[in-house]
């Protein structure tokens, strides 16, 4: 076992606290990504907006809040390279840094130009933030937290999104430039936060391993479990993935991305079209325009940004019970009820449009609310911790980035093409994007297996690509399983059906694709 260094006198945080610091502390990444997000629709309409960058049109307003998504399509790609070669503390801090100049260039803009420069250069450091945190998140976490911590990391995108709303809302009451620079302004703030709190991260521990530097390593993981050098979980945790980079060194096929695409190339497409769908199923059809089709609904004004507000309240709201359910109901059954409840809440919207009566602007804000609640629930969280479960440590990095990337790509098409189409095709916008709700509940039916519980370094089994894993399986969470199942025992749950002939319908229809081949490897298997 490789020697840890003694704890040192002072104080530091171990254990749990260290786990939810960390993890508190990355989300500031998310955060700054929903903050900007948010913060364009609310200036993008005020009058002294206009006034300085002239009245611009459609197209112009597109293309300054899209142009972030193409600087963050290159760097999401970067990133998986750059992830591997500086690390993920390294890429956490890089992301900020960059982020925080193109908030300044944003800030104390001089024309549409210059605008549009910073909101690329954020748009670089969004990138390397988006696709960093999720694989830092997911390399930090225990099997049996790993989907609640994600789901709260989505929860401070949200809050960022919500704060930049209220932020527009009270800057609108100021009569000058200011009323949209002091926003901008604000992520530079925030930026500069993590910048410096990025330098005090601990890195993730298994790419410290990966990298050779097991005594780092393991130190971080001994802080994770309490601060016990003698921990067995910890001990044990440590010898899985180290077990896990030698098999995959012994293979020697490489870490290319076309070595990844011929090993996993289901994994890769199955996490490409998750973050793909998160963008066709339409938040951000609501979340960049949404003081524009408060609008269009009939909310005018200072109203339209109030509305927007009470919406992002009640959206950080239904980001809270994926925190308790997602490792209890699992993956698939939140992405399928999230569609459905989506694709009507969609459908709805345009049908109120399309009537057109008076009515309709209360309407139209209760399907949004609903929408958004249910994305919040669903769509919103789990795109963003299913890629780093399912991609193996040797291509967690590249194989997030792709699926970032895709991410990036689709949210620059809706960010570019949305303006337009509400001027052409007004309410049957809504219908479509409710169609592609429905695609994605297809698509995860049929082809989406369950991950909840799964130690990322058992991932292969729940694919079906070994037959059974030759090296030692994680011990910590294998023994954190088995005191779940004794809680359960004593808590009077009824034990976990493994027979799908013996399910109920729904069951059967929502865990279709159930990993009904895993099990977790036992004592007497090693």
């Amino acid at each position: 076992m490789v020697d840890v260094v003694p704890p040192s006198s002072r104080r530091k945080l171990v254990g749990q606290p260290l786990l939810y610091a960390i993890s508190v502390f990355a989300s500031l990444g998310v955060f700054l990504f929903g903050y900007d997000q948010g913060v364009m629709s609310g200036i993008i309409t005020g009058p002294y907006f206009k006034q300085f960058f002239n009245s611009p049109g459609p197209l112009e307003v597109g293309t300054m809040v899209a142009v972030l998504e193409l600087g963050a399509l290159v760097t999401s790609i970067a990133a998986g390279r750059v992830g591997d070669i500086i690390g993920r503390k390294g890429t956490l801090f890089a992301g900020a840094l960059v982020f925080t100049i193109g908030g300044a260039i944003q800030t104390y803009t001089t024309g549409f130009s210059v605008m549009l420069v910073g909101r690329v250069i954020s748009g670089f450091g969004v990138g390397l933030l988006s696709t960093i945190v999720p694989i830092y998140q997911s390399e930090i976490s225990p099997p049996n937290h790993r989907g609640a911590l994600a789901c709260m990391e989505f929860t401070c995108n949200i809050i960022g999104y919500a704060t930049s709303v209220w932020t527009d809302y009270f800057c609108s009451f100021i009569d000058s430039h200011l009323s949209w620079r002091i926003p901008l302004f604000l992520q530079c703030v925030i930026g500069g936060i993590l910048t410096v709190g990025s330098l005090v991260m601990p890195e993730s521990p298994r790419w410290l391993i990966d990298t050779d530097q097991d005594a780092a390593g393991m130190q971080v993981i001994v802080d994770l479990h309490g601060g016990d050098p003698n921990n067995i979980l910890a001990q044990a945790e440590f010898q899985e993935i180290k077990d896990k980079v030698v098999y995959e060194r012994e293979v020697g096929e490489g870490r290319s991305y076309a070595t990844m695409w011929r090993k996993y190339k289901r994994r890769v497409l199955l996490a490409m079209s998750s973050q793909a769908f998160a963008q066709l199923n339409g938040i951000n059809v609501i979340s960049y325009y949404a003081r524009e089709f408060d609008h269009k609904a009939g909310w005018l004004g200072r109203d339209a940004i109030l509305m927007t507000g009470i919406n992002a309240l009640i959206y950080v709201l239904s980001t809270l019970p994926p925190w308790y359910l997602v490792d209890r109901w699992g993956r698939r059954f939140i992405l399928l009820s999230g569609a459905v409840i989506m694709g009507i809440a969609l459908g709805f919207t345009g049908w109120w449009m399309y009537i057109d009566v008076p009515a309709t602007p209360q309407a139209v804000v209760a399907c949004v609310i609903v929408f958004n609640a249910a994305f919040g629930y669903s769509w919103g969280p789990i795109p963003w911790l299913y890629p780093p479960e399912i991609m193996p440590l040797t291509f967690r990095s590249k194989g997030v980035s792709i699926s970032t990337a895709t991410n990036w790509a689709f949210n620059f098409v809706v960010g570019e093409t949305t303006p337009y189409l509400q001027d052409v095709i007004t309410w049957r916008l809504y219908p479509m994007h409710g169609f592609y709700c429905a695609c994605s509940f297809v698509l995860v039916y049929f082809l989406y297996p369950e991950t909840k519980g799964v130690p990322l370094e058992e991932m292969d089994a729940v694919f079906g690509e070994e037959e059974r894993l030759d090296y030692e399986s994680e011990r910590a969470s294998l023994m954190s399983n088995a005191q779940s199942d004794r809680l359960s025992v004593g808590s009077g749950r009824r034990p976990k059906i493994t027979n799908p002939a013996e399910r109920g319908w729904v069951s059967r229809v929502l865990y279709r694709n159930d990993r009904s081949t895993y099990q977790p490897i036992g004592d007497g298997d090693e």
